[in-house]
Formats: structure tokens, C-alpha cells, sequence
């Protein structure tokens, strides 16, 4: 049975380009900085979001922890969303391994933290209270439906931050797909950033690693904070040699599972017991629950889905569901999923 794996775009599998380069990658200790593949990627990376630097790194999460310790001490603070990544997904990295203290306020539906709770966020001269370091934001945000953060509300954040003398990071793990749809540039969007990471792994099809972007100073201190984490890779070209063919082959083609999330999307809205989140997708993901009278749960629906059709859905809550569109989804498989769900629950 061919397995139409809709939970996450981090199940992509490399393409056979991706293959290919791993296998003729030149290679060397990147320890030493001596994997010229590894470093290709990293000067590659921060060309096109127009920053200084970059560094690989295995996983996205390991970039926002190494950016959060490097604009943070212990016991200063990070205002970030109560549906930020940092906050629910990275198991509490920034306090337990950082000492960082987090203060969620919350996103608003369009994935936004308004500029007044910010403010009011904002701690400073108070011995009993951490001093405010660091603002941080998620682009697109995974939990308000893959919504796109606009580039006049990120301009507006960061000078914001610059007027007060804060930080601005950027979780930026599914920023490529923010830029495929919205009328700005990649480097557009991280321009207000002083350090944001990209994720490989999604949608760009890598294996492995995400990329941490800023200034030269900043990378340099955060080199310190891989090798501290256990992220020194050695031969790691092999792996990069992947990102440089995503970055190179893979950027230009997201608009695409946009695209088919709208056609599969458009073909769930006619189920019946079916409800779509409102304005989703947004861009690759779908977010969708359950009507009242379907007298099943979500669980057996995924098991029924997943045992008879080879289908994969994400389950968000006990009758709610998350489907992700990407490059190893095509149109037939669109049409398989929506006939599935037809057939389970016509």
C-alpha cells in the first residue's frame, strides 16, 4: 500500500538531487571549520537572507535555544507567544538548560502579539523582577494555522525592539513558505532580525538541520553555544550538501503545496461532518475538526484512515486534525484524501 503521509512536512524524504550531492560531497572536520560543503551552506544561507553569517545546526529547535542563550543570560527574560514553538514544543530548553525566564502574552488569531502587550510585557529596573532581553516571533506560525506574520507588522516589531534597546529573534523554521505567500522576499522578512533560524527539513526536502543566521559577532558566540549543546558535527558536508540543493531547487517550487493544500482544502469543505478553520490553509496546512453528530473520535478516524486508505492525518486534539502539504504529495494524492474522508464519513 503506497502511504500518502500528510502529518508533517518533516517527513519529506530527500530527492534523488539531494542523494546524488550527500554522495559526492566534498567532506572535512567542520569542528575545525574545514567542511568547505558545510561552509558553502552557511555563506549560501546568509547571502540570501542578507545577514552576515550562518551556521548549520542539526535541528531547528537547537537554533532557537543557541539564539536565546546568546542574547540572554540566566534569569533574564524572553517575551515571546503562549503558541510560540519556543514555548510549547522545545521542552522548556531556555529555562532548564539557559536559565532564561519566558514571559508568554498572547498570539492573536493572525499569528500577531500585539505591540501593546508587548509594552506591558517589558521589564527593566526592578531587583525583584528578570530584566526583558529579547522579543521572539514565529514566521509562518505553526499553531494559528500557518498564518503569515506581514512585513508591516514584523517592520513595526523591530523597531519597536530597536527603540527600546531589545533583541529581535526569529523562529523561522517555515519562514520560505511565509515568503511563497506573501508578496515579500525571504530576506524581506528577516531583515528586522537580529538572528532568526530556517529549517532544512520541512518543506525544502533536506534530511537533516536547520541554519542560524545574524551578525559575525553574534554567529561567533553562538558557535561556542553549539559545541557547549553537543552540536559539533564533523564531516557534516554530507548533510549540508542536501541544504545547498534545497536552497538552490527547492525554495521556488513551495507555491506549489500552497497551491494543492487549497485543492485539498476545497474538496474537505464539501464533507459532511467536516469543519475547516477559518482562512485555512494559509499556506501548506490545513486545520480542520469535526462536527458534532460524527460519533467518532479523531483517533479512530486517523487509524481507520491510516489502515484502509495508507493515509496520514496529524491529530491536534481529540477531534481535531493537521494535514501538511509538500513535495512528496501530488495531485492524486489530493484526490485519494478527499475521497477517503468521503467514503468514511458520507
Amino acid at each position: 500500500m503506497t502511504i500518502i503521509d500528510l502529518r508533517s512536512d518533516t517527513v519529506t524524504q530527500p530527492t534523488p538531487a539531494m542523494r546524488e550531492a550527500m554522495a559526492k560531497a566534498n567532506v572535512g572536520d567542520d569542528v575545525y571549520g574545514e567542511d568547505s560543503t558545510v561552509n558553502q551552506l552557511q555563506e549560501l544561507a546568509a547571502e540570501i537572507l542578507g545577514k552576515d553569517a550562518g551556521l548549520f545546526l542539526p535541528s531547528g529547535t537547537m537554533g532557537n535555544l543557541i539564539s536565546v542563550l546568546a542574547h540572554c543570560g540566566r534569569g533574564d527574560e524572553v517575551i515571546l507567544g503562549n503558541q510560540a514553538h519556543i514555548f510549547r514544543y522545545e521542552a522548556g530548553g531556555i529555562s532548564a538548560l539557559g536559565g532564561v525566564h519566558s514571559h508568554q502574552i498572547p498570539n492573536q488569531k493572525n499569528g500577531t502579539l500585539l505591540l501593546e502587550d508587548i509594552e506591558e510585557a517589558i521589564r527593566w529596573d526592578d531587583p525583584h523582577e528578570p530584566v526583558t532581553r529579547l522579543i521572539a516571533l514565529e514566521n509562518t506560525q505553526n499553531k494559528c494555522g500557518g498564518i503569515v506574520l506581514s512585513q508591516d507588522y514584523i517592520d513595526q516589531v523591530g523597531d519597536f525592539a530597536k527603540e527600546r534597546g531589545l533583541a529581535l529573534h526569529l523562529d523561522g523554521a517555515r519562514l520560505f513558505n511565509a515568503a511563497a505567500a506573501s508578496t515579500s522576499s525571504a530576506q524581506e522578512l528577516a531583515s528586522p532580525f537580529d538572528s532568526l533560524t530556517f529549517c532544512l527539513s520541512k518543506g525544502l526536502s533536506a534530511p537533516v538541520g536547520s541554519v542560524l543566521c545574524g551578525s559575525r559577532d553574534f554567529i561567533k558566540k553562538a558557535h561556542r553555544l553549539r559545541k557547549q549543546l553537543g552540536g559539533g558535527m564533523r564531516q557534516a558536508g554530507i548533510l549540508a550538501a542536501a541544504g545547498i540543493v534545497a536552497l538552490e531547487e527547492m525554495v521556488d517550487r513551495l507555491g506549489e503545496d500552497h497551491l494543492r493544500a487549497r485543492k485539498l482544502a476545497k474538496g474537505l469543505a464539501s464533507v459532511p461532518g467536516l469543519i475547516l478553520d477559518e482562512g485555512t490553509p494559509y499556506t501548506n496546512m490545513i486545520f480542520m475538526s469535526l462536527a458534532e453528530h460524527i460519533e467518532y473520535s479523531g483517533e479512530k478516524i486517523e487509524a481507520h484512515l491510516r489502515e484502509k486508505y495508507g493515509i496520514r492525518v496529524g491529530l491536534t486534539g481529540p477531534r481535531s486534525f493537521r494535514l501538511v502539504l509538500h513535495y512528496w504529495i501530488n495531485d492524486e494524492d489530493v484526490e485519494k484524501t478527499i475521497d477517503a474522508f468521503k467514503k468514511l464519513l458520507g
